[in-house]
């Protein structure tokens, strides 16, 4: 749990005035880390046969999902409207795409507590792929990584961490 410090009124964090226009500093940075850096991952993972939405399903099920095989089809959706402006149609049609031919990645079985919804599975083919996906994103951050020293590596885990954790409280 996060503490004040005395006199700021934010939970665990410094008074603006200690640091000068942080919030525009760390803004101007957001563009090359999101969408240069992050999209850099994004294709890495992507390895030129999925789309960025099948990418996040799979890495959704990945991370959130139970034993990192499997998650009900509602989550995924519901974790995908926020961060996309994507349909539930869109997401059944990309969902349906890896579950087929050539790339049978995903089954889709009925949820036992209810006939309507469909639990998403990582097929063992899907397992292979995520093994190769991760491989292929951790092959590029290790170009970025190649180029810091030790104490820069252990600062940007916290920074992401500590990100992760504040915007996580944000839900």
């Amino acid at each position: 749990m996060a503490t004040k410090k005395a006199g700021s009124g934010k939970p665990g964090g410094k008074a603006a005035s200690q640091i000068p226009d942080a919030a525009l500093r760390f803004l101007e940075y957001y563009y090359p880390i999101h969408y240069k850096a992050g999209i850099g991952v994004e294709d890495a993972l992507r390895g030129g046969q999925l789309g960025r939405h099948q990418v996040a399903m799979l890495w959704l099920i990945h991370s959130e999902g139970k034993g990192g095989r499997e998650m009900n089809r509602k989550a995924i959706e519901r974790s995908l409207e926020t961060w996309f402006e994507i349909s539930g149609a869109a997401i059944t049609k990309a969902l349906r795409a890896m579950a087929q031919p050539p790339l049978e990645l995903v089954q889709l079985v009925e949820d036992p507590r209810s006939g309507r919804e469909k639990i998403v599975v990582l097929t063992a083919k899907g397992e292979a792929h995520m093994k190769k996906m991760i491989a292929g994103g951790e092959a590029y951050v290790q170009l970025i990584v190649d180029h810091m020293t030790d104490e820069e590596i252990t600062q940007g885990l916290h920074f992401f961490r500590r990100i992760s954790e504040i915007v996580a409280g944000f839900r």
